[in-house]
């Protein structure tokens, strides 16, 4: 007898996944693709949609008619901040833009004008300005650079709903994709903003993530979700948890800290601050912010492997030790070495003085010291003034970083800490909303007590 499957395509802009999921939200099969970027009519670096496309139909038309599975639902989860336009007849006009392509500052600058500013757009749409990153200014970016292309647009979808689109023809919108960072969405009246009547194009009202449409593919019904932005997916999981109000770090190149239990409107203080607005599956505001805490400590302890002639995975073999931590807490609270003396400063100084340090290990507690202030300071920004969460979660590379987990449990002893070992976050969040079933989930979770010696 078949088994019955969940199929979700994680899509990210460097691998592209297939997973399938048994009933009990266990991973049955998983496989992982690389596709080369191809250049948009600008001759900028995008996703290649029509391979990706191939990819998508190609991997279910294997699953239909597999041996081993009986496939029937499939949702989709990628990466925000891109939009696909479509003609009156449902045809393609635009390749999915890079977020990262560079905007004349002057386009979005004229909504801000019209609309209280720049910082009270952002604010009201929780979205810092980000040029391309923002979704809707590529709208803006459309209608100013090419008008013949703008014309002729009809539809936009954002692209989790572009690439369900391309399995049933139905148009949809929905809240995670539009509350992310787009521009589009005014939190404040929690719809879109009326900036977006200026472009004369109807957006399409958003539904819920759980939507499906039934749905058929060579001859077998199957039920296909709308699609989910990948980060709001990623929570998805932990709402399933009875442990009571958290917050979720994600971290890896960057620290994504996500409170899906802060209720307050976002300031202009928190976006100045990195911090913006997600929202999750149920609908409500996720305030967020984020550090390049990968980065931050790729480039740091590449100076200090140098400079005591260790490989750059040698701190993966220093131990935490909690009384030096102490005192370079104390003394680095006034006294930063890697990183510049001010708030919120997150660029590393330009003249590290590394003779201070007798040995590497000494140097990596006083790096990981100041990048736990800097990550203490970017969770402060997302806790509520009555700050009533009980847990933190971790996930990602830093939650197997001991020193880490060591600071962020010191730095919140009223909290109970866990580092998160579940894998595929985000396909298992898009696969539980298409579901329909609540079974119990195995999120991996193991307390963080403290380095006690």
């Amino acid at each position: 007898m078949k088994e019955r499957v969940i199929a979700v395509f994680d899509i990210g802009k460097t691998n592209k996944k297939i997973i399938l999921f048994d009933k009990k939200m266990r991973v049955v099969y998983e496989n992982e693709q690389k596709f080369a970027e191809v250049t948009d009519d600008d001759g900028f670096e995008c996703d290649d949609l029509i391979l990706i496309e191939k990819w998508l139909k190609s991997t279910i038309q294997e699953f239909i008619h597999s041996d081993k599975f009986d496939l029937t639902h499939i949702n989709i989860t990628t990466y925000g901040a891109t939009i696909v336009c479509l003609d009156e007849y449902g045809n393609r006009l635009t390749p999915a833009y890079n977020y990262l392509k560079p905007v004349d500052e002057r386009i979005p600058e004229s909504i801000y004008k019209r609309h209280g500013g720049r910082d009270e757009f952002c604010r009201r749409t929780a979205s810092p300005a980000l040029g391309m990153l923002n979704s809707g200014i590529q709208l803006l970016w459309l209608m100013k650079t090419k008008p013949e292309v703008f014309a002729k647009i009809r539809h936009v979808l954002h692209f989790p709903q572009y690439l369900t689109y391309t399995l049933t023809g139905k148009i949809y919108s929905e809240h995670t994709s539009i509350g992310c960072h787009t521009a589009l969405w005014d939190f404040d009246n929690m719809s879109y903003h009326q900036w977006i009547k200026t472009l004369g194009i109807t957006l399409p009202e958003p539904v819920p993530v759980e939507t499906y449409t039934e749905t058929e593919i060579e001859g077998k019904k199957i039920r296909i979700g709308i699609g989910i932005h990948d980060s709001s997916s990623s929570l998805a999981p932990y709402f399933s948890e009875s442990k009571g109000k958290f917050i979720l770090l994600s971290t890896g190149t960057w620290c994504i800290s996500m409170n899906p239990f802060n209720s307050e409107k976002l300031t202009t203080r928190q976006l100045d601050k990195d911090c913006l607005c997600y929202m999750s599956i149920n609908r409500s505001p996720v305030k967020s912010s984020r550090l390049f805490l990968g980065h931050m400590h790729e480039a740091a302890v590449r100076i200090i492997s140098d400079h005591f002639d260790k490989p750059e995975d040698y701190y993966k073999h220093v131990k935490y030790d909690r009384k030096m931590s102490e005192i370079i807490r104390k003394n680095s609270s006034e006294k930063k070495v890697f990183f510049r003396g001010e708030p919120f400063e997150r660029e590393l100084t330009d003249k590290i003085d590394m003779y201070q340090f007798r040995n590497y290990e000494m140097a990596y507690h006083q790096l990981m010291n100041e990048l736990g202030q800097l990550t203490l300071q970017s969770v402060n920004l997302i806790l509520p003034e009555e700050n009533d969460i009980q847990n933190i979660y971790i996930t990602g590379g830093f939650s197997r970083n001991e020193h880490f987990l060591n600071l962020i449990k010191e730095y919140f002893p009223e909290k109970k800490v866990y580092r998160s070992e579940i894998s595929n976050a985000s396909a298992l969040g898009a696969a539980l909303v298409i579901s329909g079933l609540k079974p119990e989930v195995n999120l991996g979770l193991i307390e963080c007590k403290g380095n006690k010696d």
